[in-house]
């Protein structure tokens, strides 16, 4: 165990104690991606911070039901993907601004140009948009995936699904986040050919939209 886990450790046994500035430190450890978490599943910065500080309130409430051998960091993103979830599903639609969106830095390779970087941050601001579309079952583990670089069991213990559902959902999420694109792109072929033009073949820019946005299988 490293030196960091030991001293978590030592900060959750004395949190569990009642020491509000113990657990202060793990706020401040995990606050970070315990919001990045709650921004993209929510879609809103300041439902995101809520929704983050709820987070953190019910886990100070059960801390005496972690079980130290798991990853803290895992046990706090479980707790505010199952919010966010109970939060979507009180209401049928959100809506990811765009504009708001903050950048993902792993879409960009260091050996990129600055053109090639240019593209892959267009595309992925449309897949971005688009996992909004997206019921919140199969939203999460695209998420905890592909921005929060979780393995298939680890995702299983964020959701507490088995491994083989977390994989089941991924291939379904990303079946429906294609199609998703694949109408938005038609759509603008559409409105940007002649009535007279052929119809666009499907699969051409999808591939490689999904491809270069990383949620290929």
């Amino acid at each position: 165990m490293s030196n960091t886990e030991n001293e978590e450790l030592r900060w959750i046994e004395a949190a569990r104690r009642g020491d509000r500035n113990a657990f202060s430190k793990l706020v401040q450890a995990y606050q970070l991606p315990v919001y990045n978490l709650t921004y993209r599943m929510l879609g809103n910065p300041q439902e995101a911070e809520d929704a983050a500080q709820e987070a953190f309130l019910r886990a100070y409430k059960r801390l005496n039901t972690y079980q130290p051998g798991r990853k803290f960091s895992n046990w706090i993103l479980s707790i505010a993907s199952h919010h966010c979830i109970d939060l979507l599903r009180r209401r049928r639609f959100v809506w990811l601004s765009v504009e708001d969106n903050p950048a993902v830095s792993w879409l960009a390779s260091d050996d990129e140009q600055p053109d090639d970087a240019a593209v892959r941050s267009e595309r992925a601001e449309e897949v971005r948009s688009m996992l909004q579309h997206l019921a919140p079952e199969y939203r999460a583990p695209l998420i905890l995936r592909y921005w929060h670089d979780l393995s298939y069991k680890e995702i299983a213990e964020v959701l507490e699904l088995s491994e083989p559902a977390v994989k089941t959902r991924l291939h379904r999420a990303r079946l429906k986040l294609a199609a998703l694109l694949e109408e938005q792109s038609t759509a603008a072929s559409r409105k940007a050919k002649p009535a007279s033009s052929p119809a666009p073949q499907p699969g051409g820019r999808l591939s490689t939209l999904v491809r270069s946005a990383g949620l290929a299988a």
